[in-house]
């Protein structure tokens, strides 16, 4: 009830207008913090020299964005650009043969790039799992499967493993593991639907080329097995109408993204802030709000522009890629937070909807996330922060279905029967705008750390009680209720090209 309910014009309106004033307002509160701390020696560390003319400096505490753009820029370039080039001539020459082409092309670029110890510490997993594979049953998948990905994750297994490929540059480690743990969960997804496969077995070569495809090789996303080898088996090569626009359209997206994430690390220090602790107490309690909320956007920004840029490589290449993740400002549901989309299908299909079902019932949903948030952990790396990151997920998870059971009973079905479709979202909306921050408290323990997350919440809950706590609960609510308005705009389309198909 109250999906597609509407409220007034004015009403959303002054819902904007809050909004966008908060948002101004807590905007401007980091801003002078960045403003005065830039020279901070605390912040030497994480505040490098930038644009001299505008007397700023920069964020540079993101070991990942500045390795993309300084030491790993001319390899993206380089190496997915001689993919762009060998794709297109393959599709061009020998499309019917274009993933075997792939298969070489990548297994030449991690032979040059890490050498033939890593290649063949990559082969040995993908013959362990093809081996699994044999037997097809699917038990047997999950823990030699699980077994491997721990081998990279447990330590000494991993240092032990490493150790053998010779040589150090940068990027070593950042490699050798992406490399690594997206094989596992590829080679996973294989042994799974062979186990699936009624007659016969996939080839050992189907798993090396869909293993070996570069774009998805180092830093993913995972693409299921099923879905790869059904796109690169076509022969026909078709693009669908605007398609080569879109690409375009999406490429162009990726670059203004970053762009704008550059100019914004230079007076926003959003990043380097919440590594002092004094320093960041002293914030008002809007801008320290603003400050953790800021963290989850910038963190999807990112992945976004990562799974944007691979996978927009992946449709010049005629295959339709996982989609980036649903930014975090459209999100007031944990089922729906993720920032790698493709794990997330992946986990989803092969494990969380597998045990879950329709998640309906509280055990079968209870134990789904538990098993899945304990994957999750061993692929993150097991560690205190990543325990208590997936323990509170998980348990927000449940609780929201815990929750939805409580007010589907007989007492409170009929008080919400009795009320407007207009009343019932408001009601929704003010649960999802206490869901809304519980998400936003439980991932900047994974992104920040377990002492800035602590000092949110005690000044957010207790410290600023009832003021700030009532203040940004409301504006929140606000935001929640132009998200539901949004997505009722999404639904009304779809069910009016859904008629507009069936009249046809």
């Amino acid at each position: 009830m109250g999906v597609k309910a509407t409220l007034p014009s004015y009403e959303l309106g002054f819902y904007a207008l809050v909004v966008t004033c908060a948002v101004l307002y807590s905007g401007s509160g980091i801003f002078e913090a960045s403003r005065d701390s830039m020279n901070r020696k605390a912040f030497r560390d994480g505040i490098k020299p930038g644009w001299h003319y505008f007397g700023r400096k920069m964020d540079v505490a993101d070991f990942e964005w500045v390795m993309w753009f300084t030491s790993f820029r001319n390899i993206i370039i380089f190496a997915l650009s001689g993919h762009v080039l060998f794709g297109k001539i393959c599709s061009m020459t020998v499309p019917q043969h274009r993933a075997v082409m792939y298969m070489i092309y990548g297994v030449l670029a991690v032979l040059g790039s890490m050498g033939l110890v890593y290649l063949m510490i990559i082969l040995s997993h993908c013959l362990v799992l093809y081996s699994v594979a044999l037997a097809k049953q699917k038990w047997l998948c999950y823990v030699a499967g699980l077994c491997c990905l721990a081998s990279f994750k447990v330590e000494p297994f991993g240092s032990w493993q490493s150790g053998f490929v010779t040589g150090a540059f940068d990027l070593q480690d950042v490699l050798f593991y992406g490399g690594c743990t997206f094989t596992i969960m590829r080679c996973m997804s294989f042994a799974l639907e062979s186990s699936e496969k009624k007659e016969g077995i996939y080839s050992i070569f189907d798993l090396l080329k869909y293993n070996f495809y570069l774009p998805f090789f180092f830093f993913g996303p995972v693409m299921t097995f099923d879905q790869f080898h059904a796109q690169v088996s076509t022969r026909e090569l078709r693009r669908k109408d605007d398609e080569m626009k879109n690409i375009r359209v999406n490429a162009l997206l990726h670059v203004g993204a970053i762009v704008a994430v550059d100019i914004f690390f230079h007076f926003f220090y959003i990043l380097t802030l919440p590594s002092d602790l004094k320093f960041v107490n002293r914030l008002s309690d809007w801008s320290l709000a603003g400050l953790a909320y800021s963290n989850l956007v910038y963190d999807w920004v990112k992945a976004a522009v990562m799974f944007g840029v691979i996978n927009t490589i992946a449709r010049l290449d005629h295959l339709d890629p996982p989609q980036p993740p649903k930014c975090i400002t459209m999100l007031y549901i944990f089922a729906e937070t993720h920032f790698d989309r493709g794990i997330n299908d992946w986990l989803c299909k092969y494990v969380y909807d597998h045990i879950g079902e329709n998640h309906d019932n509280i055990l079968k949903e209870l134990v789904a996330s538990i098993t899945t948030f304990a994957i999750t952990t061993l692929w993150l790396g097991p560690c205190e922060v990543v325990y208590i990151w997936s323990l509170v997920n998980c348990f927000g998870l449940n609780f929201e279905l815990w929750v939805q059971k409580f007010f589907q009973l007989g007492p409170f079905a009929k008080l919400e029967a009795k009320l407007s479709g207009a009343m019932s979202r408001r009601i929704r909306a003010a649960f999802g705008a206490v869901n809304f921050w519980a998400i936003v408290l439980y991932n900047i323990l994974a992104l920040n750390s377990l002492e800035f997350a602590l000092l949110v919440t005690k000044r957010l809950l207790v410290m600023g009680f009832p003021v700030s706590t009532l203040s940004i609960w409301f504006i929140t609510y606000c935001g929640v209720q132009l998200i539901k308005e949004r997505e009722r705009m999404l639904a009304v389309e779809e069910e009016e090209r859904g008629d507009k198909a069936k009249a046809e």
